[in-house]
């Protein structure tokens, strides 16, 4: 499926100098997920990601919500079906990842570019995992969240049972995920889901943005990518020895390049750096 914008309809996007916005948008049904969507979001972040002239992307909703999870007449489908069916069509995008993270949404912690959510209204089931594979996570205080699916009979969907604990920890992530209850962004503003809780929609995708254009002025794209490689490195191997050896090896690299000299000289020079 192809990202260009005359053919979405459930995704927009736009480019603003070094950062990316991408709109969940089926605003007349609060950007209810589909496999439309899906597929779209898939596509769009898979054209997005190699662009030289990005450095992060901040995924959000069409107001008035972020996403309410999935499609009503989508769930009744299941039913009717009598088993789970993604929507996806049979040749998909596969941003990120590689082989190990080549699943919905984990591919996002193998993605090249930091992609930070902004959470500008109510977040739900398939919604929050996404948002929970996200690197950086701002909400609007009163943007209602939760899993929704064991209200549904499901179980907890998406990676959310490996992601949730790992955010909040495991008491927490066992209250959302065993009771589907609802919580504000306010309410959890200090379970550590969030980098930023703020006073509205609007104010939360600014914050998000504001965020990844001073993350554009002020570090090396390589460092970047290289340090996000080893967040989910790390995540998955469990080996501090490891972690330092490679970091070692890494710091050799980067000590190379002409990124590290012109820090360097920024440092020296009392500047700000122009990667």
């Amino acid at each position: 499926m192809s990202a260009d914008a005359a053919e979405l309809t459930a995704i927009r996007w736009i480019v603003d100098g070094p950062v990316a916005t991408v709109w969940l948008h089926r605003p007349h049904r609060h950007n209810a997920w589909t496999g439309r969507m899906h597929a779209e979001y898939r596509s769009v972040l898979a054209d997005l990601e190699h662009r030289a002239d990005l450095r992060a992307v901040v995924v959000t909703g069409t107001p008035p919500a972020f996403c309410v999870g999935g499609d009503a007449t989508a769930l009744a489908g299941h039913v009717d079906k009598g088993g789970y069916d993604t929507g996806l069509p049979e040749e998909v995008a596969r941003p990120g990842g590689g082989d190990r993270l080549d699943a919905d949404f984990a591919w996002q912690l193998g993605y090249r570019l930091p992609i930070l959510a902004a959470v500008n209204g109510a977040c739900a089931g398939v919604a929050l995992a996404l948002v929970s594979f996200c690197d950086l996570r701002f909400a609007a205080s009163d943007a209602k969240i939760t899993t929704a699916a064991p209200k549904l009979g499901l179980p907890a969907e998406y990676g959310l049972s490996w992601t949730l604990p790992r955010l909040v920890g495991p008491t927490r992530a066992a209250d959302l995920l065993l009771s589907g209850r609802v919580v504000t962004a306010a309410d959890t503003a200090d379970w550590g889901l969030w980098n930023g809780v703020e006073s509205d929609g609007d104010a939360t995708v600014e914050a998000a943005q504001r965020y990844a254009r001073d993350l554009a002025a002020t570090t090396g794209p390589a460092a970047v990518a290289a340090t996000k490689r080893q967040l989910t490195q790390d995540l998955l191997r469990h080996d501090p020895a490891a972690s330092v050896r490679e970091s070692v090896e890494l710091l050799d690299e980067a000590m190379r390049t002409s990124e590290y000299a012109e820090g360097v000289a920024a440092l020296r020079e009392q500047r700000s750096p122009k990667f």
